[in-house]
């Protein structure tokens, strides 16, 4: 699983913070290296009616399937990707989970063939 890792001007990207995500990431989604090819994580600032606030976007491409997004709001970065990490998380637990999913999902031809 290939991990890319960018900031806007305010959350600064330098080479410890990077070193930091994609350790966290790596770590946290290991498990689902067979289904992600590429994952992105964006970080940024953004206003909220109570300050400002730190956003992190995950952009997981798995291998023959549409790009899922996930984003979460935190009062810090790593509190942000933490939660945006639970909810990809929880959304490849669903998928794998799902009544028949792995059949229909592996199913290589038409129906008994």
């Amino acid at each position: 699983m290939l991990i890319q890792i960018g900031t806007d001007q305010v959350v600064h990207g330098d080479e410890e913070l990077i070193r930091h995500f994609e350790e966290e990431l790596t770590t946290r989604l290991s498990r689902f290296s067979d289904h992600i090819t590429r994952l992105e994580a964006h970080f940024k600032e953004e206003a909220a009616d109570d300050g400002m606030n730190r956003c992190c976007v995950l952009e997981a491409r798995p291998a023959g399937r549409r790009t899922v997004a996930v984003s979460h709001h935190a009062g810090s970065v790593d509190e942000a990707c933490r939660g945006a990490v639970h909810k990809l998380e929880s959304m490849y637990g669903r998928a794998d989970h799902r009544k028949g999913g792995d059949s229909i999902r592996h199913q290589s031809g038409p129906a008994g063939s």
